[in-house]
């Protein structure tokens, strides 16, 4: 299993969680809380491969997506009060999660032929489009039409990713991409950084 594979896989199931721990919070019944798991995972990469043409998406041509975020359900079920009892879980796994799929939406879209500038934006469309959903989902305003640092996270790494894929390898580009994106946001957070809106 390569570096892209093993991140794939990973982001998809950090963000299941990510949209299971909803559902529980939300006290959805089971088959709510596997569909805001399916939607958040899958979601940002779908809307992707749709723009890009890359039909049938991704998680139709691969059924071990399906049982990832499977997976993802009673995991969160068995762990779920050691879970729930801590406060920041649920933005730990929505931050790998968009860290994860910044990456992977750059590296799907550059091998779709398509320009840097159209891989960073379809980065960020990975990334944050499957919280939307999921936000939208379980009738909470999205995080991304908030003024705290989300998108903008994903963009800096974007960008990073391109610049260090250009000096340096593509592991380290994944690496320092992944790492800025969560640094980011766990400094907004801690900080209380906020981009300019409107009053």
């Amino acid at each position: 299993m390569n570096l892209i594979t093993f991140i794939d896989y990973a982001g998809t199931f950090v963000f299941a969680i990510s949209g299971v721990l909803a559902g529980v919070e939300r006290k959805f019944d089971l088959f709510g809380v596997f569909i805001l798991g399916f939607v958040t995972a899958v979601g940002g990469g779908t809307l992707r491969d749709m723009l890009i043409g890359g039909t049938p998406v991704g998680w139709m041509k691969n059924e071990i997506y399906v049982y990832i975020i499977m997976a993802a359900l009673p995991t969160c079920y068995v762990i779920k009060n050691t879970i729930l009892e801590l406060k920041k879980s649920f933005f730990l796994f929505d931050t790998i999660g968009i860290g994860l799929f910044t990456v992977l939406g750059i590296q799907k879209t550059l091998s779709f032929g398509l320009s840097p500038l159209i891989a960073v934006m379809m980065g960020v469309v990975s990334a944050v489009f499957g919280g939307v959903i999921r936000d939208v989902l379980s009738t909470q305003v999205p995080l991304i039409f908030r003024k705290e640092i989300y998108a903008f996270a994903c963009l800096a790494g974007g960008v990073l990713y391109l610049v260090c894929d250009y000096f340096y390898t593509e592991n380290f580009a994944i690496i320092v991409s992944i790492l800025t994106v969560i640094v980011i946001r766990i400094l907004a957070i801690r900080y209380k950084w906020s981009v300019p809106y409107n009053p």
